[in-house]
């Protein structure tokens, strides 16, 4: 089921500068909860999830409500979750469905009585198996996912156990065949993999360096075959879902108090920076920027949503009273 709001909570979209945190509202509402939103390539909209649906936001828009909102036809696509991209020319938006597939809408949607292409190839039988999506390339062809499975068929995937061995990682899956290529394929936690602005690695957030405390997860970068991760977060803080500004020049993510498990919704969290050299990498002695504190999580920045110039990123909370 769709996430709801909570009784006197508010959704907001925000528009944020990430050298002084200053925010711009451009949608409010009361009664509909949107997530992750995505700025699309010309600058003038923003793309997010609700209902189950996906809909169109003018970047202009000012403190609107959901009748500002733009539905984007889906077809028979079945009801979505907050991982969607827009691709590099605008033509299509990307979008993981809860049948654990991922599909290809057009810009303009759908046309009446046609169906969605499905990027991803039918499920292997008995691992839950499940896709879901970060990231696109650079060129457009390839899509970053996590996929969670378990790692060998069993009987009864619904059962208590194999839930507990449900495992997710890092794969890249071809836009024209849906062929998957494994990136990560361990018993680490692995979540949020996205492309760097030039399409030649990877950033993601893992559990892999926690020592063996569950939830601690932090940034990670690597090659597009799983070669060469460097860790780059290394706090007490649970962090999640590094997206790198199309300049290349500033990480942001979204960071939960120590001890979190997941990244749950409505949580206090901050949203935080740090400037990148020209290897892609954290600048030697820089230290997190913390941009913005809210109340959200889910749903506050799960996927890509700088503004085409770096200048901004937009975002969700959810306020209560």
């Amino acid at each position: 089921m769709p996430r709801t709001l909570l009784p006197g909570q508010r959704c907001r979209v925000l528009i944020v500068d990430p050298a002084t945190g200053a925010t711009e509202t451009v949608f409010e509402s009361r009664t509909l909860l949107v997530e992750a939103p995505n700025w699309s390539p010309d600058g003038r909209w923003l793309v997010v999830n609700g209902d189950g649906l996906l809909w169109r936001l003018p970047v202009d828009a000012r403190a609107v409500d959901e009748t500002a909102l733009e539905a984007v036809p889906m077809g028979d696509v079945p009801e979505i979750n907050n991982d969607h991209v827009i691709a590099p020319d605008g033509s299509v938006v990307f979008v993981s469905a809860r049948d654990g597939h991922v599909y290809e809408i057009p810009w303009e949607g759908v046309p009446a009585g046609e169906s969605a292409r499905r990027v991803t190839r039918p499920h292997p039988e008995g691992r839950n198996h499940k896709n879901y999506l970060h990231g696109v390339s650079p060129d457009g062809g390839t899509l970053s996912v996590i996929v969670g499975a378990l790692p060998a068929p069993v009987a009864d995937p619904g059962a208590e156990e194999a839930r507990v061995d449900w495992r997710t990682n890092v794969a890249l899956v071809a836009v024209s065949d849906g062929a998957a290529t494994p990136v990560t394929d361990d018993e680490h936690p692995d979540d949020g993999a996205e492309f760097a602005p030039d399409g030649a690695r990877l950033w993601f957030n893992s559990e892999r360096a926690s020592g063996g405390v569950a939830g601690h997860a932090q940034l990670f970068r690597t090659g597009l075959d799983g070669a060469g991760a460097v860790q780059v977060t290394h706090d007490e803080r649970v962090n999640w879902f590094p997206h790198v500004s199309p300049d290349g020049c500033t990480l942001l993510y979204v960071s939960f108090e120590p001890g979190t498990l997941g990244h749950p919704e409505n949580r206090d969290v901050v949203l935080r920076t740090l400037p990148l050299g020209g290897d892609g990498l954290p600048e030697p002695g820089a230290t997190p920027h913390d941009v913005l504190a809210l109340f959200g999580g889910q749903g506050t920045v799960n996927v890509p949503g700088w503004s085409p110039d770096s200048s901004r990123f937009a975002c969700a909370d959810y306020p209560l009273a």
